[in-house]
């Protein structure tokens, strides 16, 4: 898997610190609230697993599953719930926990349904952050980012390409020509 890579963007010790950061941040934040965090799958379980070890609060958890990009490496731009919600969100601090913020569709369209479903408060935290890919209508940024990142395609520590890579403990850039460009 390796090979397929043009290099390592994130060590597994710069990840690991980070996520100790954010889980301290949040912590502070929420000062005692009980918390609901809120995993976009697939790609935020391992971030999200090590994420809610690092916070110090009383929580629970629940995942969507959403599908914006199919098996390719480009957003299709539809969004698609292929797993809601199993525990209510009414009343709840939210905090939807995703691995990559790119064009911000998918997450605006998740906050709009959350907030139709009475949440008292829905922050977003991102692992990755790609400000420069961010949709022009799109005027939120995330209240917590682990790394602001270039535009490049990006895999391992739960980032896919066709379901694939997502086991490595880093965060490498893929080869184009692995995914055809």
């Amino acid at each position: 898997m390796q090979r397929d890579l043009l290099k390592v963007l994130l060590t597994e010790r710069e990840l690991s610190d980070r996520v100790r950061e954010l889980g301290r941040e949040i912590t502070r934040d929420y000062n005692g609230k009980p918390l609901h965090l809120v995993g976009i799958l697939k790609g935020s379980v391992v971030f999200m697993s090590d994420l809610m070890r690092a916070i110090d609060l009383p929580l629970t958890m629940d995942f969507m599953a959403v599908s914006s990009y199919g098996s390719g490496a480009k957003t299709s731009g539809v969004v698609r719930i292929l797993h809601d919600l199993s525990i209510p969100v009414e009343g709840k601090d939210v905090l939807i926990v995703e691995d990559v913020l790119d064009s911000g569709l998918t997450l605006s369209y998740i906050m709009e349904l959350l907030q139709s479903k009475d949440a008292n408060s829905i922050k977003i935290c991102t692992l990755l952050n790609k400000p420069s890919r961010r949709h022009p209508e799109v005027t939120w940024e995330p209240d917590y980012e682990g790394f602001v990142i270039p535009n490049e395609f990006v895999v391992g520590y739960g980032l896919d390409y066709s379901e694939k890579y997502r086991n490595l403990p880093f965060v490498g850039v893929l080869d184009p020509k692995v995914y055809g460009e």
